[in-house]
């Protein structure tokens, strides 16, 4: 299994410490970076444009890989995004994964004068240039070529994030690596029995000479104690929490706790985290689990510490060591 950190790129001096967090994540041996792209803001922040975010990583790092969770295709010219992927590639030596979906509100297609209602049909479309072109192929006209040219293959370094079963087939009919968010919402079942059944059907889809990779986005946040770590998270998640009962997600007047299992968060002392892990039914199918402190928006300093835990103490005792 591969260790991931996942940043929203949230709160005070929200670039500027995202990048902080890179370095932190690159020294404690994380496998992966990962950044959610938002053309909204966010509360404290939100990163509209990832490729320049993960150049300026790339350069700041020495062995942590450099992705996205995600970025939103259909508001992407496709060859373009290669061409990004491609210079950020080869500064890094080869680091670079991406992950991409379709996955925006309404008013951001708007915004980006894109059809929403056309948004899954973009994603395919845009996807199959993507991969193309990645591959070195001929794209868009005839002799055409991104550079720079992209030194090592990249057929299992792309991925999907989905959000049903029928996406989770079309991301393994396609060849990518299935990428699962970190709470499902508008379901009855807790989040990790829903989306076991998403990464069977991704499996059984499963027909590419190449091992598929299944990526586990977890709401992660260890601190010395429940209260510790509920005082450091609780604004960010009260503030997301508002935001999907005004949407009718959730039901308004839930309790802290209640929104935090809606949430399918994992928080408290490391060991506490552990355990509950350890019950996590799409753990045992993971390739990757990538950790995350959204909805929460730490302080700086909390953030640092929750990492150091993940790496330390919780990662090591599912298994996980790190490279170097």
């Amino acid at each position: 299994m591969r260790l991931g950190f996942l940043t929203h790129v949230q709160g005070t001096d929200a670039y500027r410490n995202a990048q902080e967090l890179f370095v932190v994540a690159d020294e404690l041996g994380f496998d992966v970076g990962w950044v959610a792209q938002h053309h909204a803001p966010l509360q404290g922040g939100g990163l509209s444009s990832p490729w320049p975010f993960l150049a300026y990583a790339a350069a700041r790092t020495q062995r942590i890989r450099l992705s996205t969770a995600v970025t939103i295709l259909p508001l992407e010219h496709p060859l373009r995004l290669a061409e990004d992927v491609a210079v950020v590639d080869t500064l890094s030596g080869g680091r670079v994964e991406i992950g991409v979906s379709s996955g925006s509100g309404p008013e951001e297609y708007a915004a980006f004068g894109v059809d929403v209602e056309r948004k899954r049909e973009l994603t395919t479309e845009g996807l199959d240039v993507l991969r193309r072109a990645l591959a070195g192929e001929e794209v868009g006209a005839p002799g055409f070529t991104i550079q720079p040219p992209v030194a090592t293959d990249f057929t299992d370094r792309i991925w999907q994030g989905i959000f049903s079963a029928a996406g989770a087939r079309f991301a393994a009919q396609a060849g990518a690596n299935l990428l699962l968010n970190r709470a499902t919402y508008g379901y009855e079942e807790p989040t990790d029995v829903v989306q076991r059944v998403w990464a069977d059907e991704f499996l059984a889809a499963w027909d590419k000479p190449h091992a598929p990779r299944i990526g586990l986005s977890r709401f992660v946040f260890p601190a010395k104690d429940k209260r510790t770590a509920l005082a450091q998270i609780e604004d960010g998640l009260n503030h997301a929490a508002a935001g999907f009962v005004a949407r009718g997600t959730f039901p308004a007047g839930l309790s802290v706790e209640d929104y935090l299992f809606r949430f399918h968060a994992f928080y408290g002392h490391p060991d506490e985290i552990v355990e509950q892990l350890r019950r996590e039914r799409v753990l045992p199918v993971a390739t990757d689990l990538i950790t995350q402190f959204n909805p929460g928006v730490p302080e700086f300093g909390a953030a640092v510490e929750a990492l150091e835990l993940i790496a330390k103490e919780v990662a090591p005792a599912l298994g996980w060591s790190p490279a170097i």
